[in-house]
């Protein structure tokens, strides 16, 4: 007697792998399309959500809460003294006032690029740049302190001769020892090292045409330290930028416009500034990822779809050539739901087997497009359980015609068949 257990039945399913084992060669070039969809579908998600990971990582050191205001005067004499008739140029009173005006704006901070002919210590010398900062520029710049500590607005009063250095500077001016309570001289002035920030260890030197990672080599010192005591080139900027800090990233847009209108306005219309839009450049690079998503989602569904129409075919040839099979188990009393269930179960059987060697493909897929382009990966759950279940779903979809078909053979015509 033919027992009707239906998809569930174990035996039946053993029966599904070892009917598919037989056909080794058909089987396998049906698993093809399978394979390559699913590994497609887990390749551009490891692949879309790392970079997304990696994007926000290097968007920190600008903050993605952050409007960014940099100085952009002209290098040609002239034209900056012609300048300087109508604008003074980016200055603390410019960060003060954007702070008071611009919707949800929350902290600030300021910062000023010296002039470094030289930075050495008492061990070595390095090509590190100083630059002013205001004590808030850390937090607002997601930076670090690794040793030691960070500069206060006490030490801003005092004007204090105190420098907290990047990494890299700190290995270049301290090769062989520590660098906190050591003294250095930044071309001639002596400043005492009271911290030295952690590397952030930065996959990319610039992110949608910004410079990222110059904090390492730098030396940073008390704002009024830099403008008192350092010597600055005439008709210069008070400061080369000031990070306005919002308190949600979704208003970044309305104060992005608010503040370049604030800042024409007290320039006299002049076009000395550029305003960088932190959360604008990440929505720009996830659009980017958002085509390669589409581009990457279609080349899986086509492969899908490819898969499904050899589940069908491989199903349908399997019809033909075992007629006198369903035959005899419908003599021997198989219902029709028997024999749907059993051509089902050898669908779902080539599914699940193309749904796993999708993955172990994808994650291979993943790997080497991330080598191949410097991108990182990284694994989200829910997509990867999607991507097996649109397979197994495309596979049983393509499989039950060719099960009806063979369901509704005539018993009696399919014992004739030779």
């Amino acid at each position: 007697m033919i027992r009707h257990d239906g998809l569930l039945d174990p035996a039946g399913w053993r029966e599904a792998f070892d009917e598919l084992a037989r056909r080794k060669l058909r089987t396998g070039l049906t698993l093809l399309g399978l394979i390559f969809g699913v590994g497609a579908i887990v390749a551009m998600q490891a692949v879309g959500e790392g970079s997304r990971r990696e994007a926000l990582r290097l968007v920190e050191g600008l903050g993605l809460n952050n409007l960014v205001v940099e100085a952009h005067a002209p290098a040609d004499e002239t034209a900056l003294r012609e300048l300087r008739q109508r604008s003074l140029g980016l200055s603390r009173a410019d960060a003060a006032a954007a702070l008071q005006v611009v919707p949800g704006a929350v902290a600030t901070a300021a910062e000023k690029r010296l002039r470094t002919d030289s930075v050495h210590s008492d061990f070595a010398a390095a090509d590190a740049q100083a630059v002013g900062v205001t004590p808030s520029f850390f937090a607002l710049s997601s930076l670090a302190v690794a040793k030691g500590r960070l500069f206060d607005s006490e030490d801003e009063l005092r004007v204090a001769p105190v420098a907290v250095l990047g990494h890299q500077a700190a290995r270049s001016l301290f090769p062989s020892g520590p660098a906190v309570g050591h003294w250095i001289k930044v071309n001639h002035v002596w400043l005492e090292v009271v911290g030295v920030l952690a590397d952030r260890d930065l996959s990319a030197a610039t992110f949608e045409g910004v410079r990222l990672g110059l904090e390492t080599n730098r030396v940073f010192v008390p704002l009024t330290t830099a403008l008192l005591r350092f010597d600055s080139p005439p008709l210069q900027d008070e400061i080369d930028r000031f990070l306005l800090q919002l308190d949600r990233p979704e208003h970044s847009a309305a104060g992005a416009r608010v503040l370049a209108e604030l800042i024409r306005q007290r320039h006299a219309g002049a076009d000395d500034f550029r305003l960088v839009v932190p959360a604008q450049l990440f929505q720009q690079h996830q659009q980017t990822q958002r085509i390669f998503q589409v581009v990457m989602g279609a080349i899986a569904a086509v492969s899908l779809l490819v898969g499904g129409i050899g589940i069908m075919n491989i199903m349908l040839a399997n019809v033909l050539e075992r007629r006198r099979e369903i035959g005899l188990l419908r003599a021997l009393g198989a219902s029709q739901d028997d024999i749907v269930a059993r051509f089902l179960r050898e669908a779902a059987a080539i599914c699940v087997a193309g749904a796993l060697l999708g993955l172990v493909f994808g994650a291979l897929l993943a790997y080497a497009i991330a080598a191949g382009a410097g991108w990182q990966v990284a694994w989200a759950p829910l997509p990867v359980l999607g991507a097996v279940l649109v397979c197994i779903l495309v596979g049983l979809a393509f499989g039950v015609y060719p099960a009806r078909q063979a369901a509704q053979l005539d018993p009696m015509s399919a014992l004739r068949t030779d």
